[in-house]
């Protein structure tokens, strides 16, 4: 392999016009690149024809080869210039490819742009960190309540084995998650749970249609109960991911989009909130003879499609798109997805926002706190809090060092420590009660007691303080006789 810092210095300045300045969760311009061109032992006709084949196997393909020459936490792109039309996919791992005819200034603007919105920026077109997509608990940790909602039982009773769900299908996600937050997840069914908002009947599209202007009225506090967990103690984040049955008179129940077409989904999500998915029966037919309604079970083919639904819903909670195309200035790449709901360089970026977001929230706590204390001198520090703020300071710098350095899971972890610890003592208890003992509570505490106390001693002084003017009256006018006689 022969270097080429040419092309390395080339990418390096189209990467420093696409980053954002100063963004937070980004690589800050703390990053180098290097370029290897040649054949290494690898036949370039044989080798793309292999990535124009299967892009899973060819997704492992370039993974072993790019582990030869380092791997681990670095990101790749590599290009094999050969005929054809060109193709760009971005693997599930930290690497990309690109295959055709492709001329150098190409090769060099699309891998700049794979690099920074792709692999740094996450297609974040803002590129910032956004305090909505942030639904991780001060303590770190996210509830995942699933709910299954009928809304008119005397219709039909569906219920789910979601213990398959957790076991097959959730586990790997929470598991990719895992450092990014501590995952608990609970499920529920509900029953008489219909919606705020209505619905009318298409014949266009033969089903009823709700729209998005009704979206913001669909979800029914009052009769959906979800907010029954136990586990959310503390500061801890629940996420509601519902699936939402409709009655027999509303079903089929679309929704439609603004442009006028139906929503290959069927659902929606409300930012810090959680999702809705409106699933119904294949059957909407209800059985008028039976008196008792009938239950059911859905099926694991209709569990899969909700769940990977429900997946898309959370990744867009977290702040990740769930198309499989990116479209940029240079091209258009197609995305690979894993099995485990998000790819390895997606959980880069997702930690990395994590990392920023937790740190400016230490940071910002533990000014707080100082800024508390400092407008309180009679207040008294306890030896935990100050325990607390040195172990949160400590853990901010292990998590700016293992970031600096592409331990992303480490850093997660550390900052979400921080942050917890910062909170800690923020809200310990003894500074709470000392920070709401103000003048104003003082006042409003004693005075009921000293108030009337104090208005018969001012009344006895007043009074002592005429008779003293009497008397003095009196001897003054005694020794004015005195000296006349």
């Amino acid at each position: 392999m022969v270097s080429n810092g040419n092309v390395g210095a080339a990418i390096e300045r189209k990467m420093s016009d696409l980053s954002h300045g100063g963004d937070c969760g980004g690589c800050g311009g703390n990053y180098s690149v290097s370029v290897a061109v040649g054949g290494g032992g690898i036949d370039a006709v044989d080798f793309g024809g292999k990535l124009r084949g299967n892009d899973e196997d060819a997704d492992e393909l370039v993974k072993s080869v790019v582990s030869e020459y380092g791997g681990g936490n670095m990101y790749s792109v590599v290009v094999v210039n050969e005929e054809g039309e060109v193709r760009s996919v971005v693997g599930k791992h930290r690497h990309a490819w690109i295959v055709g005819r492709v001329e150098e200034e190409e090769a060099v603007w699309r891998a700049a742009e794979i690099f920074v919105e792709v692999f740094v920026n996450g297609r974040d077109e803002e590129g910032s960190v956004r305090s909505e997509f942030m639904p991780v608990g001060a303590d770190g940790r996210i509830v995942l309540s699933f709910s299954l909602l009928n809304a008119d039982p005397r219709d039909w009773i569906y219920d789910w084995n979601f213990r398959e769900i957790d076991e097959t299908l959730l586990w790997p996600v929470i598991e990719a998650l895992q450092p990014i937050a501590n995952i608990t997840v609970e499920s529920q069914v509900l029953y008489h749970t219909p919606k705020s908002s209505f619905s009318n009947w298409d014949d266009k599209h033969g089903s009823h249609i709700f729209r998005t202007e009704d979206l913001p009225f669909f979800v029914n506090s009052n009769e959906w109960h979800l907010d029954t967990s136990v586990a959310a103690g503390g500061r801890s984040k629940v996420l509601q991911l519902v699936v939402y049955i409709p009655s027999a008179k509303e079903c089929p129940l679309q929704l439609e989009l603004s442009s006028g077409e139906i929503s290959k989904t069927n659902g929606f999500i409300s930012p810090m909130w959680g999702g809705v998915v409106v699933w119904n029966p294949r059957s909407c037919i209800k059985d008028l003879e039976s008196r008792d309604p009938v239950r059911h079970t859905i099926s694991s083919q209709d569990l899969q499609k909700l769940f990977e639904v429900l997946m898309g819903q959370l990744r867009q909670l977290l702040g990740l798109k769930s198309d499989n195309l990116y479209v940029g200035k240079s091209g258009a790449s197609i995305l690979l997805g894993s099995e485990r709901g998000f790819t390895e360089w997606e959980l880069d970026v997702l930690s990395r926002k994590h990392i920023c977001f937790n740190l400016q929230s230490c940071a910002t706590t533990l000014g707080s706190l100082s800024r508390l204390v400092q407008s309180l001198p009679r207040m008294i520090i306890m030896d935990e809090i100050g325990k607390q703020v040195k172990f949160s300071l400590e853990a901010a710098k292990s998590a700016q060092s293992n970031a600096s350095i592409g331990i992303y899971d480490a850093s997660a972890v550390s900052s979400r420590q921080s942050r917890s610890l910062a909170e800690d003592a923020f809200f310990h208890p003894s500074i709470m009660s000392i920070s709401y003992y103000s003048f104003e509570h003082c006042f409003a505490i004693y005075s009921p007691f000293f108030l009337p106390v104090t208005m018969h001693v001012l009344l006895a002084a007043l009074r002592e303080w005429k008779r003293y003017k009497q008397e003095k009256k009196k001897y003054l006018a005694s020794k004015d006789k005195v000296k006349v006689s």
